[in-house]
């Protein structure tokens, strides 16, 4: 099923989710409607049980809505099934997490190339594109390295790697600066504007991070579970 609403590359129609906390529904999202075009680098923020990881970790497929449909990239993926969304997600979504989630025994180079193994890239493919994105994110000649020789900083610029190597079309970051420092953390988010302006890469981040909302193009407030602003910005 192909989308034809607009081109939107995410859009959500009365998405809900309800978890039970001891047997109490509690409502984590209620009711969001939320289009994002491609292109975009968008910050979802707002206090502690919003709602911004729920709507992060259902619009990824992690986690599935209790009502409402979700369009990613003109599919339906709130209809499909474990593998066909498993498959989906390799191939249209890249994640940028807080805690890096890099693989300590692999180099820098194998956890980047880690993603093309299972989307079957050619070797040489994936060595040209591995050289080519560690130029872009600063850090060529650390290919050899593994993630307890780099700095958390260091660390990250390798996850933004990883997440943009396969060419998705949607990069998720949730609270990808949580554990980075205020000058770290503005330079991390310098080079995904520059990367999400190269590529047309659409980026959209879980945050609680006074920077990341600095330097997002469009913030969406959440509370509740509901949408209570959204503004574009320049």
């Amino acid at each position: 099923m192909t989308i034809t609403q607009n081109g939107d590359l995410i859009l959500t129609k009365n998405l809900t989710r309800i978890y039970s906390d001891n047997g109490v529904p509690v409502e984590a999202l209620r009711g969001i409607d939320m289009s994002i075009q491609r292109g975009e680098f968008t910050a979802i923020v707002g206090p502690s049980g919003s709602g911004k990881t729920t709507f992060l970790n259902i619009i990824s497929g992690l986690d599935q809505a209790t009502t409402g449909e979700i369009w990613l990239n003109g599919k339906l993926i709130s209809t499909m099934s474990g593998k066909e969304l498993s498959d989906f997600r390799r191939d249209n979504i890249g994640f940028i997490f807080q805690a890096y989630n890099l693989i300590p025994v692999l180099t820098v180079e194998e956890n980047i190339e880690y993603i093309m193994l299972l989307q079957k890239v050619p070797s040489e493919e994936r060595h040209q594109r591995i050289v080519n994105i560690l130029e872009e994110v600063g850090l060529t000649g650390f290919a050899n390295r593994r993630p307890t020789q780099l700095s958390g900083g260091q660390q990250q610029r390798v996850a933004v790697a990883r997440a943009m190597v396969s060419r998705p079309a949607i990069i998720l970051a949730d609270e990808p600066t949580a554990n980075l420092d205020s000058k770290t953390s503005g330079s991390l988010l310098d080079l995904m504007r520059e990367l999400n302006k190269k590529t047309s890469m659409t980026f959209v981040f879980s945050t609680h991070d006074p920077i990341v909302m600095e330097k997002a193009k469009r913030l969406v407030t959440l509370r509740d579970g509901q949408i209570a602003s959204d503004e574009q910005r320049a």
